[in-house]
């Protein structure tokens, strides 16, 4: 048995009366219940000038500094950006969703927008509340996804409430009594 912070767990996978196989989960079933997960949304960019809509991204370690974004294969970017030495994650503010689309889309992402280059030739694109730059540092198969992991290299936020999705559209953060 392993320990954890929740005390012993089997080191294998339990098998119980009742569950099903992982391999009958359909792809709608399973994208039907990550939609119920609130999720911020990022562009990842870099040289080319290429960029990304994604919204697979979480911190990964403080010691060393490390995230990780997961890239779908199919996307007409993913190599590029997984070919670049470093790139740049954009979280993105409330009202910024017209952006994100645009990254979502097929077409000329960058045609009429505004952007400074910036390390590893990344563009940087102004406003949203924060901005990540990193090296590449590791990547990982993730099924139709490689995950790309980055060692934090530079950060810069900045105030405002971040764009959401959740169930297939863009969100707000609800006010709170403060």
């Amino acid at each position: 048995m392993a320990v954890g912070g929740d005390g012993p767990r089997p080191e294998r996978p339990v098998t119980i009366a009742g569950v099903s196989r992982p391999d009958s989960v359909s792809p709608d079933d399973f994208k039907a219940a990550l939609s119920r997960w609130a999720s911020g949304v990022t562009i990842v960019t870099a040289t080319g000038p290429v960029g990304m809509t994604v919204s697979a991204f979480s911190a990964l370690s403080l010691d060393p500094p490390l995230i990780q974004v997961s890239l779908a294969r199919a996307a007409a970017t993913c190599d590029a950006v997984l070919d670049a030495d470093g790139f740049a994650v954009h979280i993105l503010a409330d009202g910024q969703s017209e952006l994100s689309h645009r990254f979502a889309t097929p077409g000329e992402r960058f045609n009429g927008l505004t952007w400074t280059a910036g390390p590893y030739g990344a563009p940087l694109l102004h406003g949203g509340i924060a901005r990540i730059i990193c090296e590449r540092h590791a990547t990982a198969d993730g099924g139709d996804h490689t995950i790309l992991v980055g060692r934090v290299v530079q950060v810069d936020a900045h105030a405002g409430e971040p764009l959401l999705y959740y169930r297939g559209d863009y969100r707000s953060l609800a006010p709170t009594d403060g």
